[in-house]
Order: C-alpha cells, then sequence, then structure tokens
C-alpha cells in the first residue's frame, strides 16, 4: 500500500466517522476528530485510537481529506463558517445518506430530483467527493484486506475532482479496500441508499457490474426500498444508526 501521509479531518463521530478515524490512524494518518458537541465529550475515544478531539471549525481545516459524516439535519444546520478555512486544495469527503421517512424528514430539493450529495455540496459552499455511504458499518471497521486478496471489499467513490478522487482512493486502499471510480459527482445517484450495490460487500468487479446496472429513472423506488430496510432496523435495534451509515 501506499505510504503517503495524510491530514485528516472527521466531522461526525458515529459509525462510520468513527471507523473511518480509526481506520486512517492504524495506517499512519494524522487525524482530527469532531462532532456536534464539545472536543472533551470526544476526549476517550480520540485517545484511544491516537487521534486529536476538536471544535468541527478546526476539524475543517484538514490538509488532505476532510470527512463530513453527519445526518441531512446536521448538515442543514451546520454554520457556514465551519468550512471558511477548508484548504481549497483539501478533499471532503461525503458519507451522508437520506432516509426521508425513517430520519430526516422530507428535503424537497432532493425530492425535486437534486442528488443527495449535490445537497449537501449546495449546504456547505464547497464541492465533495461521494464515499464511504454504501458500506456495512461493520464491514468498514473489521473487514479491510491487504491489495490483492481475494474477495477484498470494494468501496465506491465520485466526485468532480481527479485529484481529490485519487487521494481519496488511496485512503480507501490503505484502509483495507478496493476503490471503485465512479466518475462525476453527477453519476453518485448510483450510490445512493437502496442501489443495487447499496449495503452489500461487494469485490470491485461484482460493485462495478452493480453500479452499471442501476437505473436513474428508478431513484425513487430505490429511495423507497432503502427507508424500508431503515424501518426494520429500527424495529429490531431500536435506532436508524443500527443500518450503519451517517
Amino acid at each position: 500500500m501506499s505510504a503517503e501521509k495524510f491530514s485528516i479531518g472527521v466531522i461526525g463521530s458515529g459509525l462510520i466517522g468513527g471507523a473511518v478515524a480509526r481506520l486512517a490512524r492504524e495506517v499512519g494518518h494524522d487525524v482530527m476528530i469532531a462532532n456536534s458537541r464539545a472536543p472533551e465529550t470526544l476526549a476517550d475515544f480520540a485517545r484511544e485510537i491516537g487521534a486529536k478531539a476538536v471544535w468541527a471549525r478546526e476539524a475543517a481545516t484538514a490538509k488532505d481529506i476532510v470527512v463530513l459524516s453527519i445526518p441531512p439535519k446536521g448538515v442543514a444546520q451546520m454554520p457556514p463558517e465551519v468550512f471558511a478555512a477548508t484548504p481549497k486544495g483539501a478533499a471532503i469527503v461525503d458519507t451522508v445518506n437520506y432516509y426521508p421517512r425513517t430520519r430526516d424528514g422530507v428535503i424537497i430539493e432532493i425530492e425535486e430530483g437534486l442528488l443527495e450529495s449535490e445537497w449537501v455540496a449546495r449546504c456547505i459552499g464547497r464541492p465533495v467527493i461521494k464515499a464511504f455511504n454504501m458500506v456495512k458499518a461493520r464491514s468498514l471497521a473489521t473487514a479491510g484486506a491487504p491489495r490483492g486478496t481475494p474477495g477484498r471489499i470494494a468501496i465506491s467513490l465520485a466526485g468532480d475532482d481527479p485529484e481529490a478522487r485519487a487521494r481519496v482512493a488511496t485512503l480507501i486502499d490503505q484502509m483495507g479496500f478496493d476503490p471503485v471510480d465512479v466518475g462525476a459527482l453527477s453519476e453518485s445517484w448510483r450510490m445512493q441508499p437502496g442501489t443495487i450495490g447499496y449495503c452489500h460487500d461487494y469485490n470491485a468487479l461484482t460493485l462495478r457490474a452493480a453500479l452499471a446496472a442501476t437505473r436513474r429513472s428508478r431513484i425513487a423506488e430505490y429511495r423507497e426500498e432503502s427507508d424500508d430496510f431503515a424501518t426494520e432496523q429500527v424495529k429490531l435495534l431500536g435506532s436508524v444508526d443500527a443500518v450503519g451509515r451517517a
């Protein structure tokens, strides 16, 4: 794996954000982590993984990668100044998923056709790379494997900046997963909740086939199926967080 070392900020300490922070530290990156509260609420976790607990605004100043892993409501309520000092070249990774019935309520812009990550980019005023939103939290936390391992799980990513995509792909590979580049952010509908590759531990070949088989005309149907799944998780385990993604 590449020995390239990154400065990474993670905003959100849930199942996905926490796993990204932990894995990034395990492969040697400098990590700042923040949540919606004060840094001291993350002191124990930060100490455990060797990260630095900070305010969200400081996490957003990471030089190379900033990971945004909070529910849509938190994105919409985030003060605009949070990303004001984010370096121009930093890749902002959006792991956010939209569950209108189960958790998030209806977001009109998305229902009218704006892609979920396009909505996130509009809210924060910065371009984003969509990644880590399709992978199961448990798989992300425990199933990484060396490059070349048969059946290695793949993680898709999409975004408009090729350099930023390449940097995020490097991080995905370092963490133990095969990156699958979907292309521009306008293609990120292939990665939204309920789509064919969503929530499956597919290898790169199978994930590429699933992404190719996904149909944009079925976005509303995919979303409905995903919300049904999320509702079942709430019934079984008491929280939409059990679905395992932001």
